[in-house]
């Protein structure tokens, strides 16, 4: 029974692997075909002609290098909110797992309500709030709502709970240290792996935010590389005899756009580690 059990959830991950890889696997099959191959040959195999460097220097040299632009951009909107994000979360929900003060709970609540608000629920409010402010077609305004991470500051608070034992906390205030030293110099170190994973969380939904930047930016030069492919993928549906060559340009751009996340997601993968302050305190 044991082995059929094992068997039968092996194929299960087997058929959930192939879910997940498949579309990447296309994309990438797709981005070595010529125009020609790209409509007339099989779809998840290659063709004969591999033309994935000449597809990538058209991508990245189009319009103007106009490509590096949107990917630089996008490098700067990802990395600066997901390194805030995951700081102000860490603050927070430092705060409230190791801190007893008035409206603990009530605040706490708030932010499991603020969890449940869809984001493209607050993007016409946020554009305008951000109009009022002039900051509309600036980098501030993808980046600004991109700190405020109601999801992270609940996952970190769970994750300082334990991970930051309070005997660890006492001796710190007993040998002197004031609450920031504390936790700058002691706490940080232990909540390292929550951080990280908020970190990937924003790093992720930023890199992939469509809407937000959508209604926010209508200057070219500050797009993200989700709406600057859409914009190729708009012009290549407009039809004309280029479209074949516009789609090849999205379909490899598209490609080029989700190594970064891969390459992030590898480095860093080694820091999800649990149980950093294991030992720190004697039973």
């Amino acid at each position: 029974m044991t082995g059929r059990r094992s068997n039968a959830l092996t194929i299960a991950m087997a058929v959930l692997l192939i879910y997940f890889l498949l579309p990447l696997f296309w994309l990438f099959v797709a981005s070595t075909k010529t125009v020609g191959d790209l409509f007339s040959s099989f779809g998840l195999w290659f063709a004969h002609d591999i033309s994935l460097f000449s597809n990538i220097k058209q991508t990245v040299t189009n319009d103007g290098w106009v490509f590096t632009r949107w990917m630089g951009n996008t490098v700067f909107y990802a990395v600066v909110s997901a390194g805030g994000a995951a700081f102000l979360c860490a603050l927070g929900g430092y705060g409230f797992a190791k801190y007893r003060f008035r409206g603990n709970a009530a605040m706490f609540g708030a932010v499991l309500g603020a969890i449940m608000v869809p984001t493209t629920a607050l993007a016409i409010p946020t554009y305008l709030l951000f109009s009022k402010a002039g900051l509309v077609n600036t980098p501030l305004a993808i980046i600004l709502p991109s700190l405020v991470s109601p999801f992270g500051l609940y996952l970190m608070r769970i994750y300082a709970q334990d991970a930051v034992p309070d005997g660890i906390i006492e001796a710190a205030r007993i040998d002197g240290a004031g609450e920031f030293r504390i936790f700058f110099q002691v706490a940080l170190r232990m909540l390292a792996p929550g951080i990280v994973t908020v970190l990937l969380f924003t790093l992720v939904a930023t890199w992939n935010n469509y809407f937000l930047p959508l209604i926010m930016l209508n200057n070219p030069d500050l797009y993200p590389i989700t709406v600057g492919l859409a914009a190729w993928s708009s012009q290549a549906s407009a039809g004309g005899g280029t479209t074949g060559a516009v789609l090849s340009l999205v379909i490899t751009g598209s490609f080029l756009s989700v190594l970064p996340l891969i390459a992030a997601f590898l480095l860093l993968q080694r820091y999800w580690q649990s149980g950093l302050a294991a030992g720190g305190v004697k039973a």
